[in-house]
Parts: C-alpha cells; structure tokens; sequence
C-alpha cells in the first residue's frame, strides 16, 4: 500500500510539473525596404482580419502587448500556433472576398496584433487577431 501512495504521488508530481506552456511572442524582423512614396502600388484592401485561438485546461493565459502568454497542463483546443494560424486565416479571408494570391504582388501594411484571453477556474482560451490592410505594387514602365 505504501509502495502504491508513493507511485500516485510521484505521478501527481510529474503531471503537475509538465504541461503547456508559450509566450505567444511574435517579433519578427522585416528587412524588405519597399518605397511607397511613388504610385507604384494600389490599395486593395483595408481592415482585412484573421483570428486564431486555443483552449488549454488547468492554466491561466495573460496578454501582454503583441505577446500572449499562456501556462497551463493540457491543450484540448486548437494547435498552439496563434500567429500563424491568424495570420492564413487573414489570407483566407482576403481570398474569399478580392481573388486569388497566387500570381500576385501584395503586401500587408499597417498591420496590427490584439490578443485576448479568456481565463476561467479550470479553463483558458487565449485568442489572437491580426488585422492589416493590403497594397498591391503594379509594374514599373520599365517592367511591362
């Protein structure tokens, strides 16, 4: 009997001490140099959105600015990857509405990173959206 409490306890400790865990930080570095000052591109499209989200158990998520951290035991919801879901949703979006990708010059600017949380007793559901409008660059003179 002894030697059963100690194995119960030693499972107890183990799952207490695994788990999931992510800061959801997204700092990417975009060294492309575009010049948008010349009319060498049209706007397609403003306030084009993606959302992603996940649900853990046992766990508590905090949004800290672009950064969504969240601790917990176990994901029964989602992938985990937030921003990269996001942000093919916000292309899936576009497609549906302004056409295919594929073939195409376009470039997401002004864009901008919320997170949100959902924190309940046993539950969290940490959320992402990325909102961003979309240019197009036409062909040059020299480029036709």
């Amino acid at each position: 009997m002894r030697r059963l409490s100690i194995v119960l306890l030693l499972v107890a400790a183990g799952a207490s001490l695994s788990g999931c865990a992510q800061t959801g930080v997204f700092a990417a570095a975009n060294l492309t140099s575009v010049e948008l000052a010349e009319s060498n591109y049209r706007l397609v499209a403003t306030n084009v959105t993606g959302t992603a989200e996940a649900g853990y158990v046992l766990g508590f998520s905090v949004p800290a600015g672009m950064a969504n951290q969240t601790l917990a035991l176990a994901r029964v919801q989602g992938t985990g990857l937030l921003y990269r879901e996001a942000l093919a949703d916000l292309w899936a979006n576009f497609e549906a509405e302004y056409g295919a990708v594929a073939g195409r010059r376009l470039a997401l600017v002004n864009v901008r990173y919320d997170a949100d949380n959902l924190n309940l007793l046993l539950y969290t559901r940490p959320r992402v959206s990325i909102r961003a409008d979309v240019v197009e660059f036409v062909p040059s003179e020299e480029e036709r």
